[in-house]
């Protein structure tokens, strides 16, 4: 764990790269290559997006990093990278002469590499052309189980998106009565500006406002229908801190009484997403929290209405491992953070969720979200 409050200070970045490598020889593999992505800025803190031209990083098992970038960019990497070799390749270029340079001078052309999962078609093409010998995996062979557990950086830079998230939930919660006659994309424009005005950084996913039936959709477009009264509303939003995002639900009813049956399936939700919480702990496995939170809406009667996984881990990707979900048999471990998302969802009537983040702790778990779980504003 680190002392540093920045997630990709130099110390941070190097452990990484090291604990990369000896997971790359567990996996008899040679070296891994990225290209903008969250394992590029895990790997190198550069946060770059993906585009036309052949931006990559290539981490043999042995022997120095290197990146290969377009020459537009080659000063700003180099600035942002002082201690990786930056190569650069001109528009007038064919860039596939420069990666097959760049993977022989490293060693790893007939070697087996790993490629980030999300890597666009073109450039894994490209590389293949370039090391037409080589065998391919994937990069989360070897990157995923390095960034499940966050160290001290990571978790207070989601611990203050969530903190973030918290303080605009709760100025919902003031609007009231006021929120009644919106529509679900302004409410949803709302909590977006309110996100930036509190400093977060962008928001961490498209923020869902689901009202009424359309709270039946786990993942509802905001669109616009205007918010009534006694509408349940399904809130789902998040914000980056440093990169990490946060990530929590609440069911409101902003004015008006909703019915006994939302009521009552409003309790068992909240029932078990505690009970999924609780779950959380060092040595149990990532299935089981799927099956404490699970458990309770199947006792009352409302299984079939919970149709997705009760939560999943979150790091730079707002979906990443641990994944709460029945059959996934990874064991919990400090520093891990997932979210605890159980849900029902009626279709025709109304959907609830309520989600936390927590983080693993050396003997159980802290909730990263603090603010009430309760329906009424």
């Amino acid at each position: 764990m680190s002392g540093s409050t920045d997630p990709f200070d130099r110390k941070a970045l190097d452990r990484r790269v090291a604990a990369v490598r000896e997971r790359l020889a567990d996996d008899a593999a040679d070296g891994v290559v990225c290209f903008p992505s969250s394992n590029l800025r895990y790997l190198t803190g550069i946060a770059e997006t993906p585009g036309e031209r052949h931006f990559l990083y290539l981490l043999p098992i042995e022997g120095d990093p290197a990146l290969l970038v377009p020459e537009l960019s080659a000063a700003d990497v180099r600035g942002t990278a002082p201690d990786t070799e930056v190569r650069s390749w001109s528009d007038e270029d064919d860039p596939v002469p420069a990666v097959r340079r760049l993977l022989v001078d490293r060693g790893v052309r007939e070697g087996r590499l790993l490629v980030d999962d999300t890597m666009w078609a073109r450039f894994t093409q490209d590389l293949r052309t370039a090391a037409p010998e080589a065998e391919w995996g994937l990069a989360s062979e070897v990157l995923d189980d390095v960034r499940v557990r966050k160290d001290d950086a990571e978790i207070a830079a989601i611990e203050r998106a969530s903190g973030i998230a918290d303080s605009v939930l709760a100025d919902l919660r003031d609007l009231g009565s006021d929120v009644v006659g919106m529509t679900e994309a302004e409410l949803a424009e709302l909590i977006d500006d309110r996100l930036s005005e509190r400093g977060g950084e962008a928001p961490a996913f498209e923020t869902i406002v689901a009202s009424g039936a359309n709270g039946a959709k786990p993942h509802h477009h905001r669109g616009d229908r205007p918010i009534e009264e006694g509408d349940p509303v399904v809130l789902d939003f998040g914000t980056r801190v440093d990169g990490y995002p946060s990530d929590q639900t609440r069911t409101l009813v902003f004015d008006g009484e909703p019915d006994d049956r939302f009521r009552e399936v409003h309790r068992i939700v909240r029932r078990a997403q505690r009970a999924g919480v609780e779950a959380v702990e060092p040595g149990v496995s990532a299935s089981a929290v799927d099956e404490a939170a699970r458990s309770v809406i199947e006792s009352a009667g409302y299984g079939e209405a919970f149709v997705h996984r009760t939560g999943h881990g979150v790091g730079l990707d707002v979906h990443e491992e641990p994944y709460a979900v029945a059959g996934n048999d990874r064991i919990l471990e400090p520093g891990m953070v997932l979210s605890v998302e159980p849900g029902v969802y009626l279709e025709g009537e109304f959907g609830i969720r309520i989600e936390d983040l927590v983080v693993v702790t050396a003997d159980g778990a802290r909730r990263l979200n603090r603010t009430d779980r309760g329906w009424s504003c």
